[in-house]
């Protein structure tokens, strides 16, 4: 594949209300994720080991610490073409509206993407958890001659009223498409799979919502008169399907869509188990993000089980298990961590301001002494006393505080929260 045939864009998603408090401050594609990236890098890292190297990332809300990341990050050889822009929804003279879709957000861009020299539009999630060639599905998709293609993934009855469902033939051409199916009409949208997915009850096709597109059927699509469509999913994909080779790229490997608390949360507590179904340790695979200078983790007195920790981590925990401990976190002694994201921190205190805020009886950045926190995400730069209990699971009734949220029994800690020494949820 020739790098200069493709430009890849990455949207940056809505409000992100669903991934709600983390998205309070943040975009979504800027929320962290295991340990030490953020959602973006997983887009654009597949995109780097697929050989593409140029990207445009789209965004409107919250939108200042992601372009700060990728600012920080993405910086390729002064003799490289590659670069991984940031576009956000800008008002102009003809059209002083946001983003109303995932179409309408790239039709907007398209007067930034004319100049670029290209033959397939690579159209990617930022919310997605996946690894993945583009590099094959490309091929793939000038070997069929399509028009589009769509990436799909097999997926069971409970799932599949999430997800655009589609029907297609023997030569993979989509024959039909419907968008979040009701339950009662799922039978009829039973595809074959293949064996193995079939004998784990994937039995439904689903988009991935990630799309390649001929250039010129892309602007074609867009700035006709039927313009008005905002959405791939809704309108421009069911469209298409009628008038043009619209092909389904079955894609069989780990892939799960982060667009709520409960899947970001299993999705990174997955990271520990033995065989990760996504493999953060693969030559071929590598997740960039931004090179921090950072001295190794120090530990002290602490049983480990299935723990990931970032880098710069200062831990004098009693035990942890089953966790993600993000980078320059700091856990005090006696502590235990069970089924927890810790996110860490984006700096360290000085014995200087540790001291002015233990005069005001401010705790110290990071987990204090004799803490026991059970299912509980923990943002960035929270300051949790000594003696404090957070016990998440069933048992607590969706809900949101000044200093937490509770949904489906996940605590969810919001950044930069001060918990006093013996505060208990």
């Amino acid at each position: 594949m020739d790098s200069k045939s493709v430009i890849s864009i990455v949207l940056g998603g809505g409000a992100g209300s669903r991934l709600y408090p983390l998205t309070a401050s943040r975009s979504k594609p800027a929320v962290p994720i295991a340990g030490k990236y953020r959602l973006v890098d997983i887009p654009i890292s597949n995109c780097i080991n697929s050989g593409i190297n140029r990207i445009l990332v789209l965004t409107q809300f919250n939108s200042a610490s992601l372009n700060k990341h990728i600012k920080n990050t993405y910086q390729f050889s002064m003799f490289s073409k590659g670069f991984v822009d940031i576009l956000a929804a800008e008002q102009t003279p003809d059209n002083n509206a946001w983003f109303q879709g995932t179409a309408d957000a790239v039709r907007q861009s398209l007067r930034h993407i004319v100049a670029y020299e290209f033959d397939y539009v690579l159209i990617l999630s930022g919310d997605q958890l996946y690894q993945m060639d583009f590099e094959e599905m490309i091929d793939n998709h000038k070997n069929s001659g399509a028009d589009i293609s769509i990436a799909t993934i097999p997926v069971n009855g409970r799932e599949a009223p999430e997800f655009g469902i589609l029907k297609s033939d023997e030569e993979n051409i989509i024959t039909s498409f419907i968008e979040k199916p009701s339950v009662d009409v799922l039978p009829g949208w039973v595809s074959d799979t293949g064996d193995e997915m079939k004998n784990q009850g994937r039995i439904y096709l689903a988009s991935m919502g990630i799309y390649v597109f001929n250039r010129k059927l892309l602007f074609d699509l867009l700035e006709t008169d039927k313009s008005d469509a905002t959405d791939f999913g809704k309108e421009i994909i069911p469209n298409s399907i009628v008038t043009h080779k619209v092909i389904s790229y079955q894609y069989d490997g780990y892939w799960t869509d982060i667009g709520n608390i409960y899947s970001f949360f299993e999705a990174n507590l997955s990271l520990t188990l033995d065989l990760p179904p996504f493999n953060l340790f693969d030559n071929q695979k590598v997740v960039y993000s931004r090179a921090r200078m950072l001295p190794p983790a120090k530990i002290s007195g602490t049983t480990l089980e299935k723990t990931i920790i970032a880098e710069g981590s200062i831990i004098n925990a009693s035990r942890m298990e089953n966790s993600v401990i993000g980078v320059r976190s700091r856990i005090g002694h006696g502590s235990t961590i069970v089924s927890c994201y810790i996110m860490g921190n984006d700096y360290y205190e000085t014995i200087n301001e540790i001291a002015a805020n233990k005069e005001k009886h401010i705790p110290q950045l990071g987990i204090g002494d004799r803490c026991y926190i059970k299912n509980t995400i923990v943002d960035k730069n929270c300051r949790i006393g000594n003696d404090v209990r957070i016990n998440g699971g069933n048992h607590l009734a969706d809900a949101d505080h000044a200093l937490y949220t509770v949904k489906n029994g996940i605590v969810v800690l919001k950044k930069g929260a001060i918990l006093s020494d013996g505060y208990v949820i």
